[in-house]
């Protein structure tokens, strides 16, 4: 009698606890040098047992096994419509873990899942390979059971004959090195804090992430008012006899490093207080020989002692970032989403930057189309649902951002979400010709506004603050390395979308690729609010992507 049952899944499954898999796949297919990812779910039909997995493939150490494992959710928002996956708190399936190191899992009568992925190499050749797995089973309690190996599955990953191009879309998910730092015990930038934070950084780096929140001054985010977040200040500060003095060593280092990981790109934290541009950042500084904070809540915009300090410090910084041949690859921010209601007090922030960043791009996130009516701002991101207003405004260069909301009828990436609906992005952001994409959340670990410390692994809502699943993607895993989440894998397989569209559009023209995704709309047109939802439909996009690329190809190859 079988007592193990398995079933290949697609990634975009999140398999429910007391739910059946209903679509199954057995193969798939990637183009060279694109990642791959799909399940094996499993489950022991009668009772709790051990369970040992074994691969056997062509793809060596490129193919990665882990767990899926599943998280609690406590709290998912306050409006929904009917393409999620629940709508109710519980556990959910978004960490991916490696396996033990003995190698051994529980399977019970529920079904759990093991996530495969395959990084293609570039130097593969065209061809469909097959990727074995065994599976032995031995009775969780019984101190002389024996082993019963399973007869072996196969799933055939089918490798295309064409590369997936570079990707050229800049992407910030926000680096939270404070909370790093918080989460591991470590003293800020020790030697420790730093390799924790190379491997957070590689990780990001590997996931499509080549813009990094580079914190000059502690980064006046997610804060309560009148509160500090601790203090990660890369540039060390001096005030002797009034005069200012500057020390960019770790701000050097962190550059240093971040291009080690891939990093192309560098977002200078705000240089201005959240929501609004009225308070200064927390600067520490040496003053007379004694550490203290020289500028915060206490200290309003309009500070002439601050007015000062930028310009003293921001000549140095771009002199500095000049010489390090980074003009072109930093952007600058002076507040994070003014409301309507800020606009003097922004206008007058940004001046003061713009007296000394005549050079430098000057970015934020906001959603008032006043800012950039009026000049204010030259490169806004808004958010997916104020894009068609800024791009009627005529946006030049284009941003755009999700974050804590929309929470209906949008792309999103909370653990609640289907993960077709994450997923989607890709497509979405070619559709609109996007240059860049800016979330808040890569490894935030605290309450709402940054009030105390929590555990990720038990709460991904900030206590209630934000729908599970948006405050970070990665987990803090032991040994102070990342455990990525469902959600981080399937956002770089959208990216990895935009990438393969791109490579059509090459083939075939802008106005053919347009047209098939049209053709995959209800509505006859793809937008931000009418796309192709579930599973399958997302799937079915992903292969007209490839028949494109396919039959552009064989059109090219002559017969002989």
């Amino acid at each position: 009698m079988q007592k193990l049952e398995t079933k290949f899944l697609s990634s975009l499954v999140k398999l429910m606890p007391g739910r059946n898999p209903e679509h199954t796949i057995r193969s798939g297919e990637a183009l060279k040098g694109e990642r791959f990812s799909f399940q094996l779910a499993f489950r022991n039909l009668h009772d709790r047992t051990f369970m040992q997995i074994k691969v056997t493939s062509p793809f060596g150490k490129a193919l990665r096994v882990r767990e899926t494992k599943l998280v609690p959710v406590d709290y998912t928002g306050v409006q929904f419509d009917d393409d999620v996956v629940d709508t109710k708190p519980g556990m959910y399936p978004d960490l991916l873990s490696e396996l033990p190191a003995d190698g051994w899992i529980t399977a019970t009568p529920e079904w759990g899942s093991l996530w495969f992925t395959v990084d293609v190499p570039e130097s593969m050749k065209a061809g469909e390979y097959k990727i074995t797995v065994a599976l032995s089973r031995k009775w969780a309690i019984h101190p002389d059971a024996k082993y019963e190996r399973e007869r072996p599955v196969t799933f055939k990953l089918k490798v295309l004959d064409a590369v997936l191009p570079k990707q050229t879309l800049k992407f910030t998910n926000w680096f939270h090195s404070d909370c790093l730092a918080d989460y591991y015990k470590v003293p800020v930038f020790s030697k420790e804090h730093w390799r924790i934070i190379e491997n957070f950084m590689r990780c990001a780096g590997d996931h499509g992430i080549n813009m990094i929140l580079t914190p000059l001054f502690t980064p006046p985010l997610d804060t309560l008012v009148g509160a500090e977040r601790p203090t990660v200040q890369l540039v060390d500060v001096k005030k002797e006899n009034g005069n200012y003095r500057f020390d960019f060593s770790k701000l050097e280092k962190w550059i240093r490093l971040a291009k080690k990981c891939g990093i192309r790109y560098f977002e200078m934290a705000h240089l201005f207080t959240q929501w609004g541009a009225r308070f200064t950042p927390k600067v520490m500084a040496s003053v007379n020989g004694k550490e203290k904070r020289i500028f915060g809540w206490d200290v309003p915009a309009e500070s002439k002692e601050y007015a000062k300090f930028l310009g003293a410090f921001l000549p140095e910084l771009t002199d500095f970032l000049q010489r390090k041949r980074l003009q072109d690859k930093v952007y600058f921010h002076c507040s994070d989403e003014p409301y309507s209601e800020h606009l003097d007090t922004y206008r007058h922030d940004k001046q003061l930057m713009k007296r000394y960043l005549p050079n430098f791009k000057i970015m934020d996130a906001l959603s008032h189309v006043e800012y950039y009516k009026q000049g204010l701002v030259t490169t806004p991101v808004p958010s997916e649902t104020r894009l068609e207003e800024f791009l009627k405004a005529g946006m030049k260069e284009r941003w755009t951002y999700y974050c804590c909301g929309p929470v209906v009828t949008y792309s999103n990436r909370f653990i609640h979400f289907p993960s077709s609906r994450n997923r989607i992005l890709g497509a979405l952001l070619y559709r609109y010709q996007i240059e860049g994409f800016l979330h808040w959340g890569f490894n935030f670990y605290y309450a709402g506004l940054s009030r105390y410390p929590v555990d990720p692994y038990r709460c991904s809502s900030c206590v209630g603050f934000f729908p599970a699943g948006d405050p970070f993607v990665v987990y803090p895993g032991p040994g102070g390395k990342p455990e990525d989440s469902i959600r981080h894998e399937v956002f770089y397989e959208g990216l990895q979308d935009m990438r393969a569209l791109e490579l059509a559009e090459s083939q075939v023209g802008r106005t053919k690729v347009e047209k098939m995704l049209d053709a995959l709309v209800p509505g006859g047109k793809l937008t931000m609010t009418a796309y192709p939802k579930g599973e399958n439909a997302v799937l079915e996009l992903r292969k007209k992507i490839n028949q494109l690329i396919g039959n552009a190809r064989k059109k090219r190859t002559p017969r002989h």
